[in-house]
């Protein structure tokens, strides 16, 4: 009987969807499908199968996480964006499901304005990956796969 691969939901939020286009020098010139892509090749590398969700729109991050439970994923990659620093409801939901959660922004937002110096959801999470570009994504990876 062979053992299951380890599932990793990668959920991106708001204006994730305009990388490459949304301040490239900040977020670098990169796509969303360069990064899906970049993610793809390094589960296959590590053995672990990976799906993605993209949302501009809180309750459908929430409703993401929630289905994470029921789908028995074994790890949440997330990429809150603007709502890091917002919504307690992520922070919630992510508490809800018990499901190790790894935060990761491309950018150092505690090196960016005051406001994004607070991250709500990060008390949830077991690691918090900021300001290592796209390579962040890899590492929170990993970490998930272990």
């Amino acid at each position: 009987m062979s053992e299951k691969k380890k599932s990793i939901l990668v959920i991106n939020g708001p204006n994730m969807n305009l990388l490459g286009i949304r301040q490239p020098e900040i977020y670098g010139n990169s796509d969303y499908v360069d990064l899906e892509n970049m993610i793809t090749a390094e589960a296959e590398r590590l053995g672990v199968s990976v799906a993605f969700f993209q949302s501009n729109h809180e309750g459908d991050l929430v409703d993401a996480i929630q289905q994470a439970y029921f789908d028995k994923v074994d790890g949440i990659l997330i990429n809150p964006g603007a709502y890091t620093h917002t919504s307690i409801a992520l922070l919630d939901a992510v508490k809800s499901v018990g499901i190790p959660t790894v935060e990761v922004h491309i950018s150092d937002p505690d090196t960016r304005e005051e406001f994004r110096h607070v991250s709500y959801i990060r008390q949830a999470c077991i690691a918090a990956i900021k300001g290592h570009g796209l390579e962040g994504y890899l590492e929170a990876l990993r970490l998930l796969a272990k």
